[in-house]
């Protein structure tokens, strides 16, 4: 029955974060905070553990969904290499972070920080599909072309390092990913397309994943006796959510991004609170 239900979890977990880019923390953290408190099966997702355990079943699930949207050219692989300089550095520091909080703490932070990414989404997003005139060494100029429309953007890459190393640290400490803030962040500071935006999220996830979870291994948060109850749903769940993100709009994969930011957060806060 754990074996069944947390294979479910997963799944639904990696499905919804692979169609929007959130790496599938944003899920399985909360999930588990909830059976926590109500299945004596679950007595051992502290936040810690938790966070620990979603990092490592979000290297597989970053990792089937990278797969799948490299293949159909979806990720802006010169602007992920440059973003990853700093988010794997502030996933490890966010790793530190996380063992200084206590079950309520958590549960409210993590409920404000969706609500503070659903306000950063519910701002006014205009896709930019022009070049900068000016050339400087701070800018970086690339472009993505989607079926029959090419997206030119751009964007100062020292920027967008502080900025993703600031999302990594927040990742680390929560285990989201960090694809809540990813995607915003590069949607409304950086003009990428919404499906540009995602296909490279998961791409960034990855590697954050990664050096979040060696991190994490390090101080002992990870639960290893639990984590192959995961990994199978998260692999099925991240091809899944990749395969049916290239068959909706781009709004459509933002609307659902806003309600799930929505949903968690009010879940999350009224858990830490009540």
């Amino acid at each position: 029955m754990v074996f069944l239900l947390s294979l479910f979890i997963g799944f639904l977990a990696a499905f919804i974060g692979s169609l929007v880019g959130l790496g599938g923390g944003t899920i399985l953290i909360p999930s588990l905070l909830l059976l926590n408190q109500y299945v004596d099966a679950y007595k051992w997702a502290t936040p810690q553990a938790v966070v620990g355990l979603s990092l490592i079943v979000m290297v597989f699930t970053a990792g089937s969904s990278s797969y799948s949207y490299i293949k159909n050219k979806r990720v802006d692989v010169k602007s992920g290499f440059i973003f990853l300089a700093g988010v794997v550095p502030g996933g490890i520091l966010g790793a530190w972070i996380n063992q200084f909080f206590g079950d309520d703490k958590f549960s409210l932070y993590f409920g404000i920080l969706m609500f503070v990414t659903f306000g950063l989404m519910s701002l006014k997003n205009k896709e930019k599909n022009v070049r900068e005139k000016a050339e400087s060494k701070w800018i970086v100029h690339t472009s993505k072309k989607l079926g029959e429309e090419t997206y030119i953007y751009s964007y100062p890459w020292l920027l967008a390092i502080l900025i993703t190393f600031i999302v990594g640290m927040i990742s680390g400490a929560f285990g989201i990913g960090g694809g809540s803030m990813l995607v915003p962040a590069m949607m409304l500071l950086f003009g990428f397309p919404s499906h540009v935006a995602t296909a490279t999220s998961m791409f960034l996830i990855l590697f954050l994943s990664m050096g979040s979870t060696i991190a994490h291994g390090v101080l002992g948060h990870i639960p290893w006796q639990y984590v192959a109850f995961f990994i199978p749903g998260s692999l099925l769940g991240g091809l899944t959510g990749a395969a049916v993100n290239q068959r909706i709009k781009g709004q459509t994969v933002e609307l659902i991004l806003r309600i799930v930011l929505l949903i968690i957060g009010v879940r999350l806060i009224w858990q830490a609170i009540g």
